[in-house]
């Protein structure tokens, strides 16, 4: 029997919570009057069991039961994993205020 479930691809961009990660999903649509390509995107909360994906994964989630009031989907699968990029100061903009000044 096939699974009436909804399936979506999109990447993770949180991971701060227990057991849920915030997924971007990002679709393209034709406008229909002015014909241009728009971005959308939406952002998804997760059910994550294992605490498997970090962010910048790319993962598969199916729709499922609630399991919060927020939280409707599951992760299925992480399709690929992604680098963790780390925030950090901008050195070269410190370096500019101190020659001015």
């Amino acid at each position: 029997m096939e699974s009436r479930r909804k399936v979506l691809v999109g990447k993770v961009v949180g991971d701060k919570m227990d057991k849920t990660v915030t997924v971007s999903i990002e679709s393209r649509r034709r406008h229909p009057s002015y014909r241009k390509i728009i971005k959308r995107s939406v952002k998804l909360k997760a059910h994550d069991g294992d605490n498997g994906c970090r962010a910048g994964d790319v993962v598969k989630i199916v729709e499922s039961r609630p399991y919060s009031k927020t939280k409707h989907w599951r992760v299925l699968e992480v399709v690929s994993r992604g680098e963790i990029v780390e925030a950090y100061k901008d050195d070269s903009a410190v370096q500019q205020t101190e020659d001015s000044g």
